[in-house]
């Protein structure tokens, strides 16, 4: 296969395959995935029911009336052969307003003493990055992003909260994202966004999708109820 590496096959279910294209996370085995997701996207393979990606793998569900795994194997392998006749997916671009500290971000003091470095300087690292969206998952629209800056690498909290409320910008280990609903939740909280994650009323329900590119853009409190209100 051109650019694609060599992939692991593995049964899942009696309805399911899942694709291995790393042991680790990695950009490079996310690019795979994306590739393959694009190559299924532009051309179907007849039976294949849904597509759920991972950090480096791909589970593919299939109806078990129609194909065999070593069938859906096949033609996977075709479509992998076929990645770099497509046009490549541009990624898009998003960029989320967040009010961090505060009220937004019951966690941003602890984080920065846990990182031994400033509030302020956690801000200015977790906005300074442009992160990869891996995948959605958890809860509908809540995507995994990736990677933090190595100095704000920070453990889950001990016990989650029961709650956490939409919009709110967390980090754990070396992910950030954004709770799109009000949900329990381990992460530390660092911030909130006014903008609606995730809603089943438009279109495309998550305003983020896989391979997106998001960057955090810093705003203060009279910002925030402005869009808030918008």
């Amino acid at each position: 296969m051109p650019h694609c590496e060599p992939v692991e096959f593995r049964p899942a279910s009696d309805q399911s395959l899942l694709l291995y294209f790393d042991n680790k996370i990695s950009r490079h085995a996310h690019e795979q995935v994306t590739k393959v997701l694009h190559a299924l996207a532009s051309r179907p393979i007849a039976g294949v029911r849904n597509v759920h990606p991972g950090y480096s793998s791909l589970l593919v569900d299939f109806d078990p009336l129609n194909l065999t795994h070593s069938d859906l194997e096949t033609s996977l392998r075709q479509s992998i052969e076929q990645v770099d006749e497509l046009e490549p997916a541009t990624p898009r671009q998003t960029e989320i307003p967040t009010c961090y500290g505060g009220e937004f971000g019951p966690d941003l003091e602890e984080v920065a003493k846990l990182c031994a470095i400033s509030p302020e300087r956690v801000v200015e690292l977790h906005s300074s990055v442009t992160y990869i969206v891996y995948f959605l998952g958890f809860v509908p629209g809540f995507a995994y992003l990736g990677e933090l800056p190595e100095a704000l690498a920070t453990p889950r909290l001990g016990s989650p909260r029961r709650t956490t409320n939409p919009g709110s910008v967390g980090i754990a280990d070396n992910q950030t994202g954004v709770y799109p609903s009000a949900t329990p939740g381990g992460w530390r909280v660092i911030g909130r966004t006014p903008l609606a994650m995730f809603r089943p009323d438009r279109e495309n329900m998550s305003i983020l999708n896989v391979g997106d590119r998001v960057r955090f853009a810093p705003i203060s409190v009279e910002q925030f109820a402005a869009l808030q209100d918008a």
